[in-house]
């Protein structure tokens, strides 16, 4: 399966010798392990926990994280190459990750306390709990600042009463981070961040809705009633959950470019593979001008998105800012995917239909990348405000 026409081998990406180990361990695990997979967990809407095992094994659960907090103490870009690898086999198994990683594990890293980091990132990095990350509310999507879960301060506890909505690895997950309005100042400004135990008392998972794409991969509601959160559980100050938020999304819109990434190769391959295969008018689709130059487009998108994705990747791990650039690139990556994937069913036609063929099931995966973390449109408003500042 493994194509490196566009990959980071035939471009001059400068890829490290143990980013090059890592890529290419991945790729032989999601081919091997993933791949076989991945269909069945598309059609039962369930993720394999034994692939979970396999990544704890493997060391994919913390990449990013040092070693002696659990995780790989490899960079930001080599997390990226892991997500990628995975979206091109299986976009549910992918964002499982990702999920676990940028949007549960990372913020209570990068903003925790202490205490925190030692209690909780050690089994989140190296696997023995997942992680989940709660935001999206009926009322509060891409307004992220209209969150109408509470949390009310009773003594050394917080009470929390709300729902989340749409939230990735729910029903599997064990912890999990949360935000909450703690006063009524307008905006972001009253909201604060919690992390959440599954055992907690009031706490407890709601409906698991049918969804278009990445249906092997886990969501439900979290709902909240009279929840019991320990003060020492809320991460930073009060009020400043929404920022906090706000940076940990910085990061993980890396991670879905990445994923979009990740589709459009895997799409890509099987589209060129079946166009050098099929035989039409004597002679094969690929050598049909309206073919090839398709082909040839889905090269040039890729290789585009996949610059902007590692660029991202290395300015974070540079500690630069990469709010502006995260969003170029989960904005470019995901539109580029949904369109090598359509192209993809196009080349194959009626087999490009067919849910025995993979390439439907990268268009519907691939459209979660231009919603989740920030729709398409959010990302081109962070952007014009950028460059219009």
């Amino acid at each position: 399966m493994s194509d490196t026409t566009t990959d980071a081998t035939a471009f001059n990406l400068d890829l490290s010798e143990e980013q090059t180990l890592l890529r290419d361990t991945v790729r032989r695990f999601a081919e091997e392990e993933v791949a076989p997979r991945a269909m069945t967990m598309d059609k039962t809407s369930t993720f394999d926990m034994s692939l979970w095992a396999q990544m704890r094994e493997l060391g994919l659960t913390g990449v990013p994280i040092p070693a002696e907090l659990g995780g790989a103490g490899m960079d930001t870009l080599s997390y990226i190459l892991t997500i990628e690898e995975l979206a091109r086999v299986c976009g549910s198994t992918a964002l499982t990750l990702a999920a676990h990683v940028s949007l549960c594990t990372y913020p209570i890293f990068a903003f925790g306390s202490d205490e925190q980091r030692r209690k909780y990132v050690p089994d989140l990095a190296s696997g023995k709990k997942l992680g989940s990350f709660g935001l999206t509310e009926p009322n509060a999507g891409s307004d992220s600042g209209g969150t109408q879960t509470t949390a009310v301060r009773k003594g050394d506890r917080y009470v929390l009463n709300g729902t989340k909505i749409f939230i990735t690895n729910a029903n599997i997950g064990e912890t999990f981070i949360a935000t909450a309005k703690t006063s009524d100042e307008p905006g972001g400004r009253g909201i604060s961040a919690f992390i959440v135990e599954k055992a907690y008392k009031g706490f407890r998972l709601g409906q698991k809705l049918e969804k278009l794409g990445t249906r092997g991969s886990d969501w439900a509601e979290l709902i909240f009633e009279d929840c019991e959160v320990p003060v020492e559980n809320r991460v930073g100050a009060e009020g400043e959950g929404f920022k906090t938020f706000m940076k940990t999304l910085d990061g993980g819109r890396i991670s879905i470019g990445a994923m979009a990434l990740g589709l459009a190769q895997g799409a890509y391959e099987r589209a060129k593979k079946y166009a050098k295969e099929r035989i039409t008018f004597g002679k094969r689709i690929a050598d049909h001008q309206a073919v090839g130059f398709k082909l040839a487009d889905m090269a040039v998108g890729i290789q585009c998105a996949r610059h902007l994705v590692y660029h991202a990747a290395r300015l974070k791990d540079a500690g630069r800012p990469v709010g502006f650039e995260s969003a170029m690139a989960k904005l470019h990556a995901s539109e580029v995917a949904m369109k090598v994937t359509y192209d993809a069913i196009q080349v194959l036609g009626g087999y490009g239909y067919s849910t025995e063929y993979e390439v439907e099931r990268f268009w519907r995966d691939a459209k979660l990348c231009t919603i989740g973390e920030g729709t398409s449109e959010v990302q081109r408003l962070v952007i014009s405000r950028q460059i219009l500042k």
